[in-house]
């Protein structure tokens, strides 16, 4: 089990098209994603969930992910948070 944090650094926070892009990197793990603030946790590939979240810029999320693929899950969502979701500034 990885139980690490992730923070929103793109200008607009996890909004519409940042959830969508974070459903499609989710979704193609078999590992159980939550995200979440403290030890409210959601399951991160609903998009309906995510947008709930309200995680403006500067928020910091807890990451868990658990399950066969949960390494390489990991490192593509800290991939596309560090590039703040490959949007233009």
């Amino acid at each position: 089990m990885i139980d690490t944090t992730v923070n929103v650094i793109n200008k607009l926070g996890l909004h519409a098209r940042a959830s969508g892009k974070l459903i499609e990197v989710t979704s193609r793990y078999r590992s159980s994603i939550q995200l979440g603030k403290g030890k409210e946790l959601i399951d991160a590939k609903n998009i309906m969930s995510l947008l709930m979240l309200g995680a403006g810029k500067g928020t910091q999320l807890r990451l868990v992910i658990e399950g066969s693929d949960e390494e390489k899950a990991c490192e593509a969502i800290q991939a596309l948070f560090n590039a703040k979701f490959y949007e233009a500034e």
